[in-house]
């Protein structure tokens, strides 16, 4: 019970400094347990404004206000099929399958990608454990080269969860006309 306070003082907290805007967000932000996802001994700092380690992959759980910009700046809707490439520790693709397969509403599908294969494993046992099995699905894959199952045209937006250099040629071309692919740029 006292976490999920926490998680409603967090959610009023970006609210408030305008980073939540949206009522999709808002009700994904409150029904996802970000402690089901963060490494084993942190749940108690699943609340805190900041970036988590994941283990010693190397990896980290990205800061809550930061996924909050993400998905503002995505916009997934109701049925919508995204890709996200950096699939972490599951929590993002949770929020995401909120999104888009809510239950009792249109059925979208989030497809996340997975390069450590010690995180493909920890997500794919988050998210089943939290419910989202049947909404999302995993792949140990480079996420630089694209979804390799899927055709040209497939995902109506597309959200890359670390910075990349360059945006990479294959995710450009499998994002459907008018789909949004979000992807921080940088070294």
């Amino acid at each position: 019970m006292k976490l999920g306070l926490e998680r409603l003082r967090l959610a009023e907290a970006l609210a408030a400094e305008g980073i939540m805007k949206t009522e999709a967000v808002r009700r994904a932000f409150l029904t996802v347990e970000r402690e089901a996802f963060v490494w084993p001994g942190s749940e108690e700092e699943a609340y805190l404004d900041m970036p988590l380690g994941l283990g010693v992959t190397g990896q980290t759980i990205s800061a809550p206000h930061m996924v909050v910009i993400m998905l503002e700046a995505l916009d997934p809707k109701p049925g919508d099929v995204i890709l996200e490439v950096g699939t972490g520790s599951g929590y993002n693709a949770a929020l995401l399958a909120e999104m888009v397969a809510p239950a009792g509403g249109k059925r979208g599908r989030v497809v996340s990608l997975e390069r450590v294969p010690e995180l493909v494993d920890f997500a794919r046992k988050n998210l089943a454990r939290a419910g989202y099995a049947d909404r999302v699905e995993v792949l140990h894959h480079d996420g630089t080269l694209g979804d390799p199952s899927r055709p040209r045209g497939f995902y109506d937006g597309i959200t890359v969860t670390a910075a990349a250099p360059r945006i990479p040629v294959a995710l450009k071309e499998q994002l459907k006309v008018g789909g949004v692919l979000l992807i921080p740029l940088g070294p």
